[in-house]
């Protein structure tokens, strides 16, 4: 997505009284941030004491101001949701005016519903955590599911990253024989979506789930054959459905696979899978921030989402409309 320098200035000229805070969840995109916005990060210690109790202090006057506090809820998820809950509580202890918590990758979202009796909707218990610890709003991107903005209530807005990845594909992919695939039914709207944004047929990926981690490839909906793939989903974990996606879909006549997804979690040996597999390139955001192995890997690319989140927060600072941002 073209963000245009334009609208950033105007936003610069209204934004006095904002202040940027943030966690440690991922500092070189809050620094991104703040270079777009031309706002520089507020002094803050968020530190840990000899037991890993969290302490912060914020070392600026923040009375009255317009705080955006810029933590993903990504590994270690806990460590990273007490941060937040805790500057929000500094914050509203020094008498911020308004407080945004800006989470670009909100962990716990997929327990979005009961998958079990007696399972726990954690994404609703989160989401009542960072409203009661005293945030005025939320700022995230690529909700897992997109009904979690219901489990807030407080004001929150979902960005999305389609804008941003369907550029990105259009620069390095021949544009007459793309297609996009969803690796599961229920991603389906979120592939059509990028599919009519780069002018791309769409191909399902039918499969069954037979214990979480792991997948089972069952059928391809679609004729893909002879085609550049695109696998695109919010988030890759394990890795193993995308490489097992990846080689159903070779099988199927493919001629390339490529997977464009938002939040790069790769835990585990995700990042080896992902890199002896037949993918030609996983590209990931930077909503969470990249491992030292995701930075080796050959065929794992990170793109920035400081354009986006800055906007963003630009135009929330001035109370102008974000969803124009996906007009």
């Amino acid at each position: 997505m073209a963000l245009r320098n334009g609208h950033c200035r105007s936003h610069r000229a209204k934004v006095a009284f904002m202040k940027l805070v943030a966690g440690n969840s991922n500092r070189p995109l809050a620094e991104a941030i703040s270079a777009y916005l031309n706002v520089p990060l507020a002094r803050a210690q968020v530190k840990r004491f000899a037991d890993m109790e969290v302490f912060v202090e914020i070392q600026e006057n923040v009375r009255g101001e317009d705080v955006f506090i810029l933590q993903s809820t990504s590994f270690p998820t806990n460590d990273h949701l007490m941060e937040l809950l805790i500057i929000t509580d500094a914050l509203r202890r020094a008498s911020a005016r308004r407080i945004t918590a800006v989470i670009p990758y909100f962990g716990y979202a997929r327990q979005d519903r009961k998958s079990a009796s007696r399972a726990p909707i954690s994404a609703k218990l989160v989401a009542n955590m960072i409203a009661h610890a005293g945030v005025d709003r939320v700022l995230t991107l690529d909700l897992h599911a997109g009904q979690i903005q219901g489990f807030f209530d407080i004001p929150t807005d979902n960005l999305f990253s389609a804008p941003i990845l369907a550029r990105d594909i259009k620069e390095h992919l021949d544009g007459g024989n793309r297609m996009v695939v969803s690796p599961d039914v229920g991603g389906v709207v979120r592939a059509r979506a990028l599919a009519k944004r780069i002018d791309a047929q769409l191909a399902i990926v039918d499969k069954r789930r037979d214990r979480p981690g792991e997948s089972e490839v069952m059928n391809i909906i679609g004729d893909v054959s002879g085609r550049s793939c695109i696998l695109v989903d919010d988030i890759v974990d394990s890795g193993g459905t995308l490489v097992n996606a990846a080689d159903a879909l070779l099988a199927n006549g493919a001629k390339e696979v490529y997977a464009y997804i938002t939040h790069g979690v790769l835990s585990g040996g995700a990042v080896a899978r992902i890199a002896s597999s037949r993918l030609k390139a996983l590209v990931i955001t930077d909503s969470i921030m990249p491992t030292e192995a995701v930075k080796a890997a050959h065929n794992i690319r990170v793109i920035s989402i400081a354009s986006l989140m800055g906007e963003a927060i630009g135009r929330t600072a001035t109370e102008s409309s974000v969803s124009s941002l996906f007009d």
